[in-house]
């Protein structure tokens, strides 16, 4: 019978290649909870999706999967070591073999296993039945065992390093070409050489070429070892010594072709999938963009005969649109035509900024050139501005880059990166080509970056907005309804605020960041002279390993505590050692640090200042996993806040030409204030909605003295324990960080949580809750996974404890701040103000305030920080002015 015409059996080796995609695709972005705890998905999600592209490349009209029962079998009880040096399955690839099995019956796709036997004897069974009834049998097996199951009309597809995405096809003439044998002969090789995955130690010193070189002269490892006497040297003398080893070997890699089975070739026919089965199993699992692929993958509606493509089915818009290139009226006609339709926007651009724009329904993608003063971009301009809803990957860097073309963008439905974030924090795309091949299985073409002249063209952008829109489609259903109100209600609507921001930027008096900058270098250097000083002789005090020696060996200080690389000189130990054994040389050393530090800081503020004067930071709205705004290039968060050397720095930043102050408006201590009302706690709530200074009323209760006899000390105490509660603060960590007894900060903890009882059932159901859910959960619905909780690392296990901890109180921050972001900002728009937000540094609001706005910008701030969210306590807003970011504190 002609190949086309035979029947193809496909035979997955399920073991080998589920164990293969759980080490290509990382744990975190492959989580859900089932039965109230958390499992890890990565190696279903990974197989499942090579499998659909298995079927849609090998056609296959029969397909059956293998599993292993254990690793216990015939072969382990001739040799115990059988595969011992292999590790414990890992906890996190536990539990997912028999959910993918779930998910093959669903998809109507026959499993099999073997007591006694491994997965490679049921692949060697059904491919040896299949050859001889007349089968075109292709195996799919990360076990190099199976070679010698290739044989005419036998096929063995082979994943390489990177995962199972990519599969080598050995017939017979591969397997000469690379190993130098039939491949009937690839397990007298193996017998030889040995298998290290196995745990099969073979010959020493005998190599493939040597083994090969024996097979050609001699033939089988019987044959071999008759002629052994005839090897000469150290390998003849090792062949004769370690026969056994080869002996056995040979007995353990033949692989059997006689298993009874259940099923044969025949009955491995391909059947319809149960759509609602898929459908129930796939949503288990949280694969909505798989179950979309399997669903219109053709296998629901029959598989093809042999030569027959009428059976697979396209997926609507899932083959790449033709890109045209339009302007002026053909182009106001298009978009006409696109009412209605979701558009995918893209901005291509090049060492002189924007240089064209990508737009694409599903069906149709449209290219539109840009130079900047030429062009009738009137309708385009007018739809950019208009609120037909647009989706985008990093939409903030695209308004910008509009923006500065003078074409202001509004209607911004989607940004599958900001998305993308929110549902998995911990893992926020990097590109849209990560997120194309993480939902859509599938890779984004693109040139090789490796390649100077690169042999491909990169796609028009225009394909680009096309696959964000699938992109997006696929994202929509995995979002919570929570999680979808968050990204509708504050993610969104904050991205053009935040362009703004980043485009207007803040200004700086440059002289003053010189001369600070140059005192800092005096400083750095008087105190390493101090420290030389002290020492007696020069050492490099930016050399941990010099440090180590001078501190632990020259000074013979106590030991801190022990890393890699010796005893540790951060900054924390430094501070502890300082007060158990003071010298001038710590002294000097730690000064030396603040200084140098704060002189790089200054420097990197100074490199920032653009041709304009101003500093432009870009805020990232994902860059933390709580939903807190992260700045970069420069980080303006990370100044300090107290420090007389902040304080300096803070002086740079002024209100810039035609504005007459800057306005800073923080919260006042809005995690705590979110801990009374999340918490419900009666005495918490009354100490704020009183007005009392919060520390000292908890003092007083903490103490049991009235609050005007509440000490500066006990009040310090009483702020560490409140602040810190809320990070997973122990009793030993409050004793290092006040300097008492773990025994008085036990104590001290045990009063406060008598005196405030629901803070504590608060913490405990916060944790308790986010072990049971696999996440956390704000007010607002933002959702914080923890995949951690499933670890078998306790530190992992406690750390994510410790984090669950704050992250509905950091989270609720986060997006009560962007709330007041976004309405601020409107505010300011809708009264035709010219004053404008400069800055979000933590909890704190700068603004840059215009001659005679003073009173309307400060009502509109207090305004709407204090309404940002409806609390049993006030939200309570502090407000300063000033020329300067300093000045302007309160």
């Amino acid at each position: 019978m002609p190949d086309a015409q035979k029947p193809t059996l496909l035979l997955i080796d399920g073991h080998s290649l589920a164990f293969r995609a759980f080490y290509a695709l990382p744990l975190d972005s492959f989580s859900t909870v089932i039965d109230g705890k958390v499992q890890h998905t990565n190696a279903i999600h990974g197989f499942l999706a090579m499998l659909l592209n298995l079927i849609k490349n090998e056609r296959p009209t029969h397909i059956g999967v293998a599993f292993d029962i254990s690793r216990y079998s015939f072969r382990t009880r001739e040799y115990p070591e059988y595969k011992g040096t292999r590790g414990e399955t890992p906890e996190e690839f536990k539990g997912q073999v028999p959910l993918l099995e779930e998910a093959l019956d669903a998809m109507g796709i026959p499993w099999l296993v073997k007591e006694d036997f491994e997965a490679d004897d049921i692949l060697a069974t059904l491919s040896h039945q299949g050859a001889a009834q007349g089968f075109d049998v292709r195996l799919v097996s990360g076990d190099r065992d199976t070679i010698q199951l290739i044989q005419p009309g036998v096929t063995l597809l082979y994943p390489n390093t990177l995962g199972v995405t990519e599969l080598k096809r050995y017939d017979r003439e591969a397997v000469i070409e690379k190993y130098d044998v039939e491949p009937s002969q690839y397990p007298e090789m193996a017998a030889l050489v040995g298998e290290t995955s196995d745990n099969l130690p073979g010959i020493p010193k005998v190599g493939q070429k040597t083994a090969a070189k024996w097979i050609h002269e001699w033939g089988t490892v019987d044959q071999i070892l008759a002629h052994a006497d005839d090897v000469t040297g150290v390998v003849g003398e090792n062949l004769r010594t370690y026969r056994e080893n080869a002996l056995r070997n040979r007995r353990l890699n033949e692989l059997v072709r006689t298993v009874e089975l259940p099923l044969g070739p025949a009955d491995l026919v391909m059947r319809p999938l149960d759509p609602d089965a898929v459908t129930a199993v796939f949503g288990r699992l949280q694969f909505r963009s798989l179950l979309d692929r399997v669903l219109r993958s053709g296998l629901n509606a029959g598989v093809a005969a042999p030569g027959d493509d009428s059976a697979v089915v396209a997926a609507p818009g899932s083959a790449l649109p033709p890109v045209r290139t339009l302007l002026d009226e053909e182009l106001a006609h298009w978009l006409a035509g696109a009412a209605g339709k979701p558009v995918g926007v893209q901005f291509e651009h090049g060492p002189a900024g924007l240089s064209g724009f990508g737009l694409s329904t599903l069906e149709d993608g449209v290219f539109v050139p840009f130079t900047a003063g030429t062009g009738d971009y009137v309708a385009f301009a007018a739809w950019l501005a208009s609120d037909a809803p647009k989706r985008f990957f990093d939409a903030k860097t695209q308004l910008k880059l509009a923006a500065s073309a003078g074409l202001p963008i509004a209607g911004v439905a989607d940004d599958t990166r900001v998305a993308g974030a929110l549902l998995t924090p911990y893992a926020i795309p990097v590109s849209l080509a990560d997120q194309v091949a993480h939902l859509l299985g599938e890779t984004l073409p693109q040139p090789d970056p490796a390649q100077l002249v690169p042999e491909s063209e990169p796609i028009s952008v225009a394909s680009e907005a096309w696959y964000v829109l699938r992109v997006s489609d696929a994202l929509a259903p995995l979002l919570s309804e929570g999680t979808a109100r968050v990204l509708r209600e504050i993610e969104l609507p904050l991205i053009p605020v935040l362009a703004e921001m980043e485009l207007t930027g803040v200004a700086v008096d440059a002289p003053v960041l010189r001369a600070l900058r140059d005192e800092l270098a005096a400083k750095a250097d008087s105190f390493q002279q101090a420290a030389f000083a002290a020492l007696g002789h020069e050492v490099n005090l930016g050399s941990p390993k010099q440090l180590q020696d001078v501190l632990f060996t020259e000074l013979g200080m106590p030991k801190t505590r022990q890393t890699k690389t010796g005893y540790s000189t951060d900054a924390a130990a430094l501070a502890d050692l300082q007060e158990q054994s003071p010298h001038p040389f710590l002294d000097n050393l730690l000064g030396h640090r603040d200084a140098t530090k704060l002189k790089q800081m200054v420097e990197s503020l100074e490199k920032s200042v653009g041709a304009d004067g101003r500093i432009h930071t870009s805020y990232d709205q994902v860059g933390a996993a709580t939903g807190r705004l992260s700045s970069n290039d420069p980080n303006l968060q990370n100044i300090p806040v107290r420090s007389e050397a902040g304080k300096e720095i803070r002086r740079a930043f002024v209100a810039g030409p035609g504005f007459e102050c800057l306005l800073t408006a923080d919260y006042s201590q809005i995690e705590l204030r979110l801990m009374a009302h999340l918490s419900g706690d009666q005495a918490l709530i009354d100490a704020f909605n009183e007005g009392e200074d919060l520390h000292r009323y908890v003092g007083s209760h903490v103490f049991g003295v009235p609050v005007d006899e509440v000490t500066p000390e006990m009040r310090t105490k009483v702020k560490a324990m409140s602040y810190g509660l809320a990070y997973g603060l122990s009793a030993f960590g409050l004793s290092k960080q006040l300097r008492i007894s773990q025994g008085d900060a036990k104590k001290l903890m045990d009063d406060y949580f008598s005196r405030f009882g629901k803070v504590r059932s608060f913490l405990r159901d916060t944790v308790e809750k986010a072990k049971t859910d696999g996440y956390t959960e704000t007010m607002f619905g933002r959702r914080r996974p923890f995949p951690d909780f499933a670890s078998p690392n306790r530190v992992l296990r406690d750390n994510a404890e410790r984090a669950a901890l704050n992250s509905p109180l950091q989270g609720a921050a986060a997006d009560i701040m962007k709330i007041a972001m976004t309405n601020v900002a409107a505010d300011l728009r809708s009264q035709a103000l010219t004053s404008r937000l400069l800055l979000q540094v933590h909890d704190e609001l700068v603004l840059e305030v215009a001659p005679g706005e003073w009173a309307a910008v400060r009502d509109i701030v207090v305004h709407r920080m204090s309404g940002a969210a409806e609390l049993t306590v006030p939200l309570t807003v502090q407000v300063g002015s000033g020329v300067n970011w300093d000045q302007a504190a309160h």
